[in-house]
């Protein structure tokens, strides 16, 4: 079986053929600067046979994008299928799915419900939508199936979701903790499980999706029972460019001191986290240069998300009374060695313990096993990989 996996952006569509018989994929690539202005746009191409293809071209909308996706995957000499009826299916990304707590065919229900949360998911609701819209013109007759990051959190319990608000609001708006990177979170936890040679069911397990956006969940017997993300993906942790954890009231004092809403949601969405600290950039090599040069503006920015990595896996491995692995994975968590190294310092009382030389020096994008001898809790990186776990999803779905 073939599967098609598309994640759509305001402006951009990326996408990956599977081949599920193998779990290979066929070609990969994005289309960028979809509908940014007359005569911009680009495409990028990799079949897994052959070379890299970019082209510039306009891309008005997704349905171009898309047609020029499916033009390249059945192209006689880069392409990687004879006809478009070999894909038998299409699996979307949704970083947003509100009550839904699995991955669905997306019907007209379930498009008409995604539909009715785009007030509370009004960056990534609308494109990814237009995603769907565009498939659908284009491949009528293929299922089509959603798998919503924040689905892995449907099961949380009350007390994890719940913020203590008036509970109207929570009622009336739906304004509670979604969680989101939850594809993620899922696909690592499920690795994990097999390296460690026990069931998911049995395993105490805190990930850590650490990048331009992170979060924290906390796993056990294989449900997410919380996570630091919340309401949107703007709580928890400082990232590249959002603020993490703060006072409520800041927001408040803010406009009072003459910062519109709007100017304020910016500021701490787009000019927040790494860039806003240390004044630098959002991207942590950047920083951690700066750092290395003596800025300590820098090092103040990278101390933080250690600061509050520790703070996440410190209050989870309380809530689930102990944990038996964890789990680093995305940008940060598989490549910065640094970051990884001092957040697993001093946790003694834990029971924590790395292996400091593997993990300094061990080659990048590959399964690690940090355990060192004599740690009671089990200390993998394992690079995700959220594009397969769509497949499987979209693949189970499709062949119900």
């Amino acid at each position: 079986m073939k599967i098609l996996v598309v994640n759509a952006g305001s402006s951009s569509l990326k996408y990956q053929l599977f081949d599920m018989t193998t779990g290979a994929v066929l070609a990969k690539g994005i289309c960028e600067k979809i509908g940014i202005a007359e005569g911009s746009g680009s495409i990028t191409y990799k079949p897994a046979n052959g070379n890299k293809y970019e082209k510039e071209t306009p891309i008005p909308d997704h349905n171009a994008a898309l047609s020029l996706v499916l033009e390249l995957l059945t192209d006689k000499e880069v392409g990687v299928v004879a006809d478009i009826s070999e894909i038998e299916a299409v699996g979307h990304r949704f970083a947003h799915g509100g009550k839904i707590k699995e991955s669905k065919i997306l019907d007209d229900e379930t498009l008409a419900y995604i539909e009715s949360i785009v007030p509370i998911n009004p960056l990534h609701g609308p494109p990814a939508l237009k995603g769907v819209a565009a498939c659908k013109a284009l491949m009528p007759n293929v299922p089509q199936v959603g798998v919503f990051d924040s689905s892995f959190y449907g099961n949380m319990p009350e007390e994890s979701y719940v913020y203590a608000i008036p509970y109207e609001w929570t009622e009336k708006y739906s304004i509670r903790r979604y969680g989101f990177h939850g594809t993620s979170h899922r696909y690592v936890s499920q690795e994990a499980a097999k390296l460690v040679g026990k069931p998911l069911s049995e395993l105490k397990m805190i990930t850590c999706h650490l990048g331009s956006g992170s979060s924290v969940t906390a796993i056990k017997n294989g449900v997410a029972i919380d996570t630091s993300m919340g309401f949107t993906p703007q709580g928890g942790l400082p990232m590249g460019t959002r603020c993490g954890p703060i006072d409520p009231a800041i927001v408040t004092y803010m406009i009072g001191q003459g910062l519109s809403a709007a100017e304020v949601d910016n500021a701490l969405n787009k000019k927040s986290g790494l860039i806003g600290v240390s004044g630098v950039s959002s991207d942590a090599r950047d920083v951690w240069a700066a750092a290395d040069q003596g800025n300590h503006r820098a090092k103040l920015a990278m101390d933080l998300i250690v600061h509050y990595t520790k703070q996440l896996i410190g209050s989870y491995a309380a809530e689930m009374n102990g944990v038996d692995v964890i789990v680093f994975t995305a940008g940060l968590g598989e490549n910065d060695a640094r970051v990884r190294n001092l957040v697993m310092t001093n946790m003694e009382y834990f029971g924590i313990k790395i292996n400091e030389e593997l993990n300094l020096n061990a080659p990048r994008g590959q399964v690690l096993d940090l355990t060192a001898e004599g740690s009671k809790v089990k200390v993998f990186v394992i690079p995700t990989d959220e594009e397969l776990m769509i497949a499987k999803d979209t693949e189970a779905l499709a062949t119900k």
